[in-house]
């Protein structure tokens, strides 16, 4: 049941990721334009760099491939973009969006630990390579 509720987890997780990387992939110039209101220097650099995180990171989560390095990059990435884009706390919504962020990097710390499960590529990565 624990490699099911994994899944399940993973799977939750990874969602948000693969939705707003395939967003921001089919709007580069209003994902650049908000980069660039950030302050984000080269928005083009930091736009390449947010759809690679976000929707290869989600789908790496997503299949359970490399997924403990993978958690420690969406984690990291939590945090960066909770400071860079949701510190306005007089918002709630913006507060309420940078408490997410931490939430999230807290749970790819579990993910960290506990790896993917056994309904993964890791795993049949794993039993691949012991044989």
């Amino acid at each position: 049941m624990n490699d099911g509720l994994l899944l399940v987890g993973r799977i939750a997780m990874a969602v948000i990721f693969i939705i707003a990387g395939f967003g921001k992939l089919m709007a580069p110039a209003a994902t650049q334009t908000l980069m660039a209101h950030y302050g984000l220097p080269m928005p083009m650099v930091a736009y390449v760099a947010t759809v690679a995180v976000e929707l290869i990171g989600g789908l790496l989560l997503f299949f359970g491939l490399w997924t403990r390095p993978v958690a420690i990059v969406l984690g990291i990435w939590c945090i960066a973009t909770a400071l860079v884009a949701h510190t306005a706390f007089a918002d709630p919504g913006q507060r309420n969006n940078f408490l997410k962020n931490v939430a999230m990097a807290g749970g790819f710390l579990f993910v960290y630990v506990q790896g993917a499960g056994m309904h993964s590529l890791d795993r049949l990565r794993t039993k691949r390579a012991s044989g």
